[in-house]
């Protein structure tokens, strides 16, 4: 299929004070490969129709997706935040599933490494 270069936001919850905890999303760039691209429409009780995908992407990991994968919330592709549904690890890469648009905390550290 196609190929796959995004934004990949893992989050870590931090406690902001006593007993408040908020995550804190880190972002990191990925290389893969599109696996399935199909989208659809869902018809419900909303004003407007929600749209999904049912999108998987194989990303070549690094030690640091590896240790994480468990803390991955959403990928940026085609201009969109996408929430993860679930990861699949098969070494060396992980398979995501994706879903629905990612309407999650938006606050991220961008990561150099």
């Amino acid at each position: 299929m196609g190929k796959f270069y995004g934004k990949i936001g893992f989050a870590e919850s931090e406690e902001a004070s006593s007993g408040v905890w908020v995550d804190t999303i880190t972002d990191r760039l990925y290389y893969g490969d599109i696996l399935k691209n199909v989208s659809k429409v869902n018809e419900g009780e909303n004003l407007n129709d929600n749209l999904t995908v049912e999108n998987r992407l194989s990303i070549l990991a690094d030690p640091y997706a590896y240790k994480k994968f468990y803390t991955m919330r959403y990928v940026e592709w085609m201009g969109t935040k996408w929430k993860i549904i679930s990861v699949d690890v098969k070494s060396p890469r992980l398979i995501l599933k994706i879903g629905g648009v990612y309407n999650g905390d938006e606050t991220t550290v961008a990561d150099d490494t």
